[in-house]
C-alpha cells in the first residue's frame, strides 16, 4: 500500500531557436504534451513497473486532472481509492522541456493540510489486511497531516512501513521500520556532519529517539547508506554513467526496496537492488521507472568482473559495481618480494575478511627507494604475475608513490588490512579509511619466522 500526496506530472516538450521579442525568454514551440504519475503516484507506478500489485491512496480535487490521474493508474494495473475534496484542485506539476533540459515548471496546488482525513483513513483501514507493507510518501502537501494514525493502524496490523519523508521533523514518523531521506533531508535534522562518521552518529542517536529500525540515506552521486543499529553500516557507490534527469528517483529507490523486502531480500540485498534501480532511473528524462529486465540487465554486467592484473581507473570501477553489490572489498600493499609461505597464508586471511582481495604491490623504483640497492630481487612484472596466480587475490595493481594513499582515496576500499608488525596507528591511509567507514584489521601472520629479508640472508651464508 501506497500512501501520500499524489500528483499529476504534465509534460509539454518543444523546439527552442529564438528568444523572443517581449522578453528575454526562449520561445518554445511545442511539439509534444504528455502525462506522467508523480509523487505518491509514481511510487505506485514503479511498483508496478516492477511487476508488483499496489493500492495507492491519496487526496485530489473534483477536476479533469483528477481523472487523468485515475484512468492512467488504472492503465498500469494501479488501484487508486482516492479522497476527494470539493473545494482544492489536483496536485498538478507543468513542465516545459526543450533539447532534454527543463526550462521552466508551474505548480498548481493547495495544501490538503485541514481537508477531513476520514475518507482516506478509511480507505486505509479498510484495505491494510490485503497488502504485505506500507509506504508513506510524503511531499508536504497536507496528505499526510495525521500519519501517526496511518502508523499507529499499520503497526497494529503488523505491517513493515517504509517512509520517505519531508521536513525537518521526523519525530511525527515514530514507529516507522525504515525512513529515507536523501542526504540534505538528513543534515536538515541531525545537523551538519563533517564525516560518514559523525553523520552514523548523529542518525543512531536520532533512530533511538524516534523508535525507528532502519535508516537509508540516499547520498546522490556518492550512493546510498543503509544504517542499522547493532549492525555493520552498509554502503553502495552511485551506479548512473550520465545524469540527465534525478526526478522521481527517490520513488524508485523506496519502491523498488519495498518490491525487494517484500520479495525476501535483506536490507542490505534490498539497498544493492533500490541503488542499481536508481542509476537507471537518473539516466532518463522526467519521473520514470526501472523495469525487472532492466534491473536483471544491470546486474548481469555487474556481475562480471575482470580479475587479475588491472589498470587503476578500470579497478575503480570494479569496485564501485561490488560495492553496489554489498560485496566487501579487502585492500592489502607490500613489496611482496620473493613471495614465499608466510606471504600466501597472509593473503587467504585477508581474502576472508570480506569478498574480494586487492593487492597493491610497490614499484622496483619505490622497493629501491624503501629498501636500498640490490631489492627488489624479482622484477616488478614477476610479482605481480605469481600474485596474481594465486586463488585468494582478486585483483593486483602496482604503485610508485612512497605509500599507497593516492590509491587509497581513489579505490575507497572497505577494509585495509596488515600484518601483526604494525599497530592500527600504524597503518598508513588507515584514518583515510576509517572517515569514509571503512575499517582497518590486524591479521596475525603464522610464518612469523619467514620473511624475504631472512631468505635473503640464509642465501648469503650459503
Amino acid at each position: 500500500m501506497v500512501v501520500g500526496d499524489v500528483m499529476l506530472d504534465h509534460y509539454y516538450h518543444g523546439e527552442t531557436n529564438r528568444v523572443s521579442p517581449e522578453a528575454p525568454v526562449p520561445v518554445v514551440n511545442i511539439k509534444k504534451e504528455g502525462y506522467r504519475l508523480g509523487g505518491a503516484a509514481n511510487v505506485a507506478y514503479n511498483l508496478a513497473a516492477l511487476e508488483q500489485a499496489s493500492i495507492l491512496i491519496g487526496m485530489v480535487g473534483k477536476d479533469e486532472k483528477a481523472a487523468t490521474l485515475k484512468s492512467m493508474c488504472k492503465e498500469v494495473g494501479v488501484t487508486f481509492l482516492a479522497a476527494e475534496s470539493t473545494h482544492r484542485p489536483t496536485i498538478t506539476k507543468t513542465r516545459v522541456i526543450s533539447r532534454r533540459q527543463q526550462l521552466l515548471r508551474l505548480d498548481f496546488e493547495a495544501s490538503f493540510e485541514d481537508e477531513d482525513k476520514s475518507e482516506l483513513l478509511k480507505h486505509i483501514e479498510t484495505h491494510l489486511h490485503e497488502v504485505d507493507m506500507l509506504i508513506i510518501s510524503d511531499y508536504g502537501k497536507g496528505t499526510l497531516s495525521d500519519v501517526q494514525a496511518i502508523i499507529s493502524m499499520a503497526k497494529a496490523a503488523g505491517k513493515r512501513i517504509l517512509v520517505d519523508p519531508k521536513g525537518t521533523d521526523f519525530s511525527r514518523y515514530q514507529g516507522a521500520t525504515l525512513i529515507k531521506p536523501n542526504h540534505a533531508e538528513c543534515l536538515g535534522v541531525t545537523g551538519e556532519c563533517d564525516t560518514l562518521e559523525a553523520l552514523d552518529n548523529a542518525v543512531y542517536t536520532l533512530m533511538k529517539q524516534i523508535d525507528v529500525a532502519h535508516f537509508l540515506v540516499t547520498l546522490g552521486g556518492e550512493g546510498m547508506r543503509m544504517i542499522t543499529p547493532g549492525v555493520d553500516t552498509y554502503s553502495v557507490a552511485a551506479r548512473s554513467n550520465e545524469v540527465i534527469d534525478v526526478t522521481g528517483a527517490g520513488d524508485t529507490v523506496i519502491a523498488t526496496l519495498a518490491m525487494a523486502l517484500v520479495s525476501g531480500y535483506d536490507y542490505a540485498g534490498a539497498t544493492y537492488l533500490a541503488n542499481i534501480a536508481a542509476g537507471i532511473v537518473v539516466s532518463k528524462l522526467g519521473t520514470a521507472t526501472a523495469s525487472q529486465e532492466e534491473l536483471k540487465h544491470t546486474y548481469a554486467k555487474l556481475d562480471s568482473m575482470q580479475k587479475g592484473i588491472v589498470d587503476p581507473d578500470d579497478l575503480e570501477k570494479i569496485i564501485a559495481s561490488c560495492q553496489a553489490q554489498g560485496k566487501v572489498v579487502v585492500m592489502t600493499n607490500g613489496c611482496f618480494d620473493l613471495l614465499h609461505a608466510g606471504h600466501v597464508t597472509y593473503l587467504e586471511k585477508a581474502k576472508k575478511q570480506g569478498d574480494h582481495l586487492l593487492v597493491a604491490v610497490n614499484t622496483d623504483e619505490s622497493i629501491q627507494r624503501l629498501k636500498g640497492p640490490g631489492r627488489p630481487v624479482s622484477p616488478l612484472a614477476s610479482r605481480m604475475s605469481v600474485l596474481a596466480a594465486l586463488s585468494s587475490v582478486d585483483w593486483v595493481i602496482p604503485f610508485d608513490d612512497n605509500t599507497p594513499i593516492p590509491l587509497i582515496k581513489k579505490l575507497r576500499p572497505d577494509m585495509l588490512v596488515k600484518g601483526t608488525d604494525y599497530t592500527e596507528d600504524q597503518i598508513v591511509g588507515g584514518d583515510i579509511v576509517k572517515a569514509y567507514g571503512g575499517r582497518l584489521k590486524i591479521i596475525e601472520h603464522e610464518h612469523s619466522d619467514i620473511s624475504t629479508t631472512k631468505l635473503l640472508e640464509r642465501k648469503r651464508d650459503i
